[in-house]
């Protein structure tokens, strides 16, 4: 997949991946404490708590190298400011399955908010993919890992934050 440059991502996407970051960077210092106590319990070749320390150190730094590397590149989109007919960043769009008339709703995010759970899907997904740039009354086939589907689109809303569920 090719990079990037500018990744949207919402206003409350940011926020929440910036409050991630300074937990995982006010981490630091007990995962440091962690490893300082289990090394101290002496061989570390057949130290369990030490062996976990550092995965889990490791762990850490990896995912706040992620964040940093990702931040400068965010293009942060206010949802509130958002409207129109056709399927954008931002949008929740009502489809129903055309075989089995299965009625679903998506929210379309970026890849680092996007939340399948809870109704949000990334636009680089198959179906974020599908979906972009399509109006009431269009159709779209996507491959889902139980197979190709047809959509129709039948609603695009934007409701702004009071169409981001909270947790």
């Amino acid at each position: 997949m090719t990079e990037l440059t500018n990744i949207p991502i919402s206003v409350q996407g940011y926020r929440k991946l910036e409050e991630e970051l300074a937990r995982l960077k006010s981490e630091r210092p007990v995962i440091i404490q962690a490893i300082k106590e289990a090394r101290e319990e002496g061989d570390l070749s057949e130290n369990a708590g030490y062996d976990a320390a550092r995965e889990r150190q490791g762990m850490t730094e990896a995912r706040i190298n992620y964040i940093e590397s990702r931040m400068a590149r965010y293009q942060v989109v206010d949802l509130d400011t958002l409207s129109g007919d056709k399927v954008t960043f931002g949008a929740t769009v009502e489809v129903e399955d055309v075989d089995s008339g299965e009625k679903k709703s998506f929210t379309i995010l970026g890849p680092d908010e996007a939340d399948p759970a809870k109704g949000s899907i990334s636009f680089l997904s198959p179906v974020g993919q599908a979906l972009l740039s399509r109006s009431e009354g269009d159709e779209v086939s996507v491959d889902i890992p139980r197979g190709r589907v047809t959509y129709e689109v039948t609603a695009v809303h934007f409701h702004g934050t009071r169409g981001m569920q909270q947790e």
